[in-house]
């Protein structure tokens, strides 16, 4: 049976399993970081213990997302050298340096800070531990920068040159390579996108809490903070991707084709299509509800502008339209969803009932794990839409294939699907368990425990070397209380 197998398909659905479920954690990861920043900072501003209990509630979560999204990272970098060979060895001497930066700048900054982060609250000093705090959030969007920076490159190449051996090969410039065409606003959709899911995962906590009991302090707090973020960041997201789509647009068209649904031209001024079913084999849209020269107007700020359509490309460069089409839309339907909840709870918010609506925190809780399948939908379009290149007009995904026969794929494909739905499936239903737990005066965020490498063999450690709270405390001091 797995002899009948498609290698290269088995290896594409492998990579693109496992990168799935990577993307999540970074997109949370990015923004809690920021978030942990910013309320430790209102803490040290305004001395408020409301700021230090979130900080220390929402502590333990980020340790946990952060852990499964590097343990995830590094499963993913190793299919480069056994499903992706080819790839490797052609785009290595141009995306092997850019990977190695995030290592040399993003990780170990992050690494070298977050034990500082998690631990040292109650060791260093206020100001150092907010320092701390603030490199692993600067970390995780230096991270992002890199990665993004691959990733653009890929979309939109620049700055190279092909060797004999067919390698390409850096040009005279770095500059041209990391700041390639789509690279800024690649770069600014997706940090945007990481703010968001992490605002609406906090609104969610905060609203299942205030369903309970809406005097919650900490529920109202966090609610509220992440209603701002809806209520400002949205309409800036909306405008960014719309930026992005119209330099796809210019590098990429055949993905904004795609993503459209156009597969004819249309020289006097194209129809929004706002659904319908792609239909690739007879070159058309089924069904489709549209609204007439909307996408002209959207894409050429013109109602009369013509549009190519999928009939100017060759049909063997043509991405796979439906599922391009249908997760565009996702990922737009769930943006103007946000946006909705943003000018929901400003209309609240100015009425003083914001803690009151109880329809406003039912909608807020079921669109808590909106950001994610934002997205996902928004890495679909993107990864799929640049199909069949793996790098765009320049390598194709076939020939980017380790020559693997498909029994291998398919045995190391049922395996990871195996071990992450364990592993990454027991951390997040720990970290849903932590969040059905109200905040309360008093956190004690995250401390190490009992069992881990705190001391060394034949010492006791002293009352300063301790790292966690009052139950943890060796003796005399396991009744004193935890400084704040």
């Amino acid at each position: 049976m797995l002899e009948n197998l498609d290698a290269l398909l088995l290896a594409r659905i492998q990579f693109a399993f496992t990168v799935s479920f990577h993307f999540f954690f970074p997109a949370f990861s990015i923004g809690l970081a920021s978030y942990l920043a910013v309320l430790e900072g209102l803490w040290l501003k305004t001395g408020k213990p409301v700021y230090l209990d979130l900080f220390k509630y929402w502590l333990k979560i980020f340790a946990i997302a952060f852990a499964m999204g590097v343990v995830s990272g590094i499963v993913m970098s190793y299919q480069f050298g056994t499903n992706w060979a080819v790839f490797s060895d052609r785009a290595g001497p141009v995306i092997g340096p850019l990977m190695a930066y995030e290592v040399l700048t993003a990780f170990f900054l992050e690494a070298g800070f977050l034990g500082v982060m998690l631990f040292g609250m109650n060791k260093v000093g206020k100001k150092l531990h907010f320092a701390a705090t603030l490199m692993v959030a600067l970390g995780t969007f230096v991270s992002a920068f890199w990665i993004l920076s691959v990733n653009s490159w890929m979309q939109t190449p620049t700055g190279y040159f092909i060797a004999e051996n067919g390698q390409f090969m850096p040009g005279e410039s770095w500059i041209d390579i990391i700041f390639n065409p789509s690279f800024p606003y690649r770069l600014v959709h997706t940090v945007m996108a990481a703010y968001l899911t992490t605002a609406f995962v906090v609104g969610a906590v905060g609203a299942w809490h205030l369903l309970k009991d809406r005097a919650n302090p900490h529920a109202r707090k966090m609610f509220s903070m992440a209603m701002w973020m809806a209520a400002i960041v949205t309409p800036l997201q909306i405008f960014a991707g719309d930026m992005h789509g119209l330099n796809t647009l210019e590098h990429q068209p055949a993905k904004v084709m795609a993503m459209e649904g156009h597969f004819q031209s249309h020289p006097e001024g194209a129809p929004l299509i706002l659904f319908g079913i792609p239909d690739s084999e007879a070159k058309t849209v089924r069904y489709a509800i549209e609204i007439p020269k909307a996408s002209s107007l959207i894409l050429k700020h013109d109602l009369n502008a013509p549009l190519a359509g999928l009939d100017t490309i060759p049909e063997d460069e043509q991405p796979p339209v439906g599922m391009v089409f249908w997760s565009f839309r996702v990922m737009v339907g769930i943006g103007f969803a946000m946006l909705g909840i943003g000018l929901w709870s400003l209309w609240g918010r100015v009425r003083g009932r914001l803690y009151e609506m109880r329809w406003l925190h039912r909608a807020a809780v079921l669109m808590g794990p909106s950001g994610f399948a934002a997205v996902l939908a928004g890495w679909i379009t993107t990864e799929v839409g640049r199909q069949p290149f793996v790098v765009y007009g320049l390598l194709r995904t076939a020939d980017a294939a380790s020559p693997l026969d498909a029994p291998a794929v398919a045995a190391s494909l049922l395996a990871f699907i195996l071990v992450y739905f364990t592993v990454f499936g027991i951390g997040v239903w720990y970290i849903l368990k932590l969040m059905g737990k109200p905040p309360k005066p008093g956190e004690l965020g995250a401390k190490r425990g009992d069992t881990g490498p705190i001391r060394t063999a034949g010492i006791t450690p002293g009352p300063m070397q301790n790292p966690g709270g009052a139950e943890t405390l060796p003796g005399d001091r396991a009744n004193e209380k935890e400084p704040v």
